[in-house]
């Protein structure tokens, strides 16, 4: 790029960024009024209004769930730059009906980010503690842009600039901070504080995101660069990030604070298309993302104790003596998450045992009724030495297809390594592997040596990504952000969903956590609130803990009464769902 182009486009954009707060032309649908409502074809559920506006816009057009899931995710994208973005990578569920023609069934994508070739196992080892968390070093090779584009070219039927043009419109006209992204960065903001040398070192996103420390609810932030991110996109596809000005502007970012990432390790980047994660549960068929995703397996082990130990579906776990059968289903698979997991090109992962009949057997006999037991007691892992972001979209659309897609950058606002020219954060998935032997990740997740960082590798994760099948077909479509806690948040809705509350419901109530180690129950404010519930938990064995917020959900279900769909948007994140 000449000098004279480059301060042409630096003019251009910072004449977007002063003019932002004039908005292009609105979407042609409009979110709900209330993070609940039902829909009578098609909808989708994310977790900001603008972007199921976006997908909600596509489905109207006559696309299908992954064109709307695609414009939901790269609308995301601009809304919601600190949760996922062209910087992260995720995972695509889709299931076809059939009844607009295509072939029936459900079809697994990952595109989860890579760990760059030039990282051994012992990469991170002499470097400072934090160098997987924040920093050039903490950047995998990003996947969304290839993956959402061999998505919408395997999938979908509409074109790239069709599914683009509501992004480029977000990405132009700006938009305004809602509660959540003011209650988010105000922590990251302190951090800066605490670093005045990361003002300098990450200035695009504590100038641009942040706006130098003054961000609040209302604020209108501006990337008009994302647009040009976008029109490249639309015109040439996955070639301009894997050749291109995209990718060339990435490898420039992280090698300008001192990574590895190269020009080859983008090239080398590949979507798998894999056969799903399935588990037979209370009569239901339950469809998810099989390792290197952690999340469908480790939710799948832990309901399957529960129907091992007959436990009645038809009732919400609302009672202490309900709560820590499931708390103690959940430390169970959480320990095996901890032993077996990493990425499956590398490494054996025994899903078919894990989810045995003999091996479920097994683990629902150490379940005690009466109490807790030790904490190597669970699983099959001997105890380990002594939220950030993500983004899940749900959609349905008016053939009875199905999407669930669950994204991330991991902590917020990712690695903090901006692309200036494209205005994008990259990711900090590095940490999701096994950094530091012996040590837990920032989530406080013990991990064994088969996730170590290994060149083409990917990284473990939660996100849990899951539709529900009866005999009418899709009975619901959910997915979550919040680390580890997407396994609990999400298989809380669904079970209340299986319960038979309605969305609103299932999203809405008060949700419980524990993930092995370390060994505490977590609950949100409005969880078991009498306090002689709260004492018989003690009883039965648990330190109680408190979390503000354990998992966003986002969850479709098929209406209870009548035809259509009930969604709802996680309140947690503000959210709105969108549709017909």
């Amino acid at each position: 790029m000449t000098r004279t182009l480059r301060l042409a486009l630096g003019l251009s954009i910072a004449l977007a960024v002063t003019a932002c707060g004039c908005r292009s032309h609105a979407p042609i649908i409009r979110s709900a009024p209330s993070f609940s409502s039902t829909f009578a074809r098609e909808v989708v559920a994310a977790d900001h209004p603008l972007a199921s506006d976006a997908g909600a816009e596509i489905l109207a057009q006559g696309g299908n769930a992954v064109d709307a899931a695609v414009a939901t995710s790269f609308a995301l994208s601009v809304v919601r730059p600190y949760s996922c973005g062209l910087g992260g990578g995720g995972f695509m569920l889709i299931h076809r009906s059939g009844a607009d023609g295509a072939e029936p069934g459900q079809i697994a994508l990952n595109y989860r980010e890579t760990c760059p070739a030039g990282v051994s196992p012992d990469h991170f080892e002499s470097l400072d503690p934090l160098a997987s968390r924040f920093g050039a070093h903490s950047v995998a090779t990003p996947g969304t842009i290839v993956g959402l584009l061999t998505a919408l070219e395997r999938f979908g039927t509409m074109s790239r600039a069709q599914v683009l043009a509501p992004a480029i419109r977000l990405a132009r006209a700006g938009f305004d901070v809602d509660a959540h992204y003011a209650a988010s960065v105000r922590p990251l903001v302190q951090r800066f504080e605490d670093n005045p040398t990361w003002k300098e070192r990450f200035s695009f996103v504590w100038e641009r995101y942040l706006l130098e420390g003054r961000v609040r609810e209302g604020d209108r932030i501006c990337v008009p660069e994302q647009a040009l991110a976008f029109e490249l996109l639309a015109e040439h596809g996955a070639r301009a990030y894997t050749d291109g000005p995209i990718g060339r502007a990435i490898v420039r970012a992280v090698r300008a604070d001192g990574g590895v990432l190269s020009a080859r390790d983008l090239r080398a980047f590949h979507m798998e298309q894999v056969a799903p994660a399935r588990a037979r549960i209370a009569g239901y068929e339950f469809v998810g993302m099989p390792p290197p995703s952690s999340g469908g397996v480790t939710m799948f082990e832990a309901l399957l104790i529960l129907d091992r130990l007959g436990y009645d579906f038809g009732r919400a776990p609302d009672t202490p003596e309900r709560a820590h059968l499931l708390t103690e289903a959940f430390k169970h698979a959480f320990a095996d998450r901890a032993e077996w997991f990493g990425d499956p090109a590398f490494t054996d992962v025994p899903v078919d045992r894990l989810l045995s009949a003999s091996y479920i057997a097994q683990l629902a006999s150490r379940v005690d009724p009466g109490g807790t037991r030790a904490t190597g007691a669970y699983g099959s892992h001997a105890p380990p030495p002594t939220d950030g972001g993500t983004s899940h979209i749900s959609v349905v659309d008016r053939w009875g297809n199905a999407v669930a897609c669950t994204e991330t950058i991991n902590l917020a606002f990712g690695s903090l390594v901006a692309v200036p020219e494209y205005g994008f954060v990259l990711n900090d998935e590095m940490d999701d592997f096994l950094t530091r032997r012996g040590r837990v990740n920032a989530f406080g997740l013990a991990q064994s040596e088969r996730n170590l960082p290994e060149g083409g590798k990917r990284p473990l994760s939660s996100m849990s990504p899951t539709i529900v099948l009866d005999g009418e077909g899709v009975l619901a479509v959910a997915g979550a952000s919040g680390g580890p806690r997407i396994i609990t948040g999400t298989a809380q809705a669904l079970l209340r969903t299986l319960a038979g509350h309605g969305a609103g419901r299932s999203v809405e109530a008060a949700r419980l956590h524990h993930q092995w180690v370390p060994d505490r129950l977590e609950l949100e404010p409005g969880a078991f609130p009498r306090e002689a519930m709260r004492q018989r938990l003690r009883a039965l064995g648990h330190e109680l803990g408190e979390r503000a917020e354990i998992g966003n959900v986002q969850l479709i279900r098929r209406a209870r009464h009548g035809r259509g769909w009930e969604a709802a948007s996680d309140p947690r994140k503000g959210g709105r769902p969108a549709g017909r």
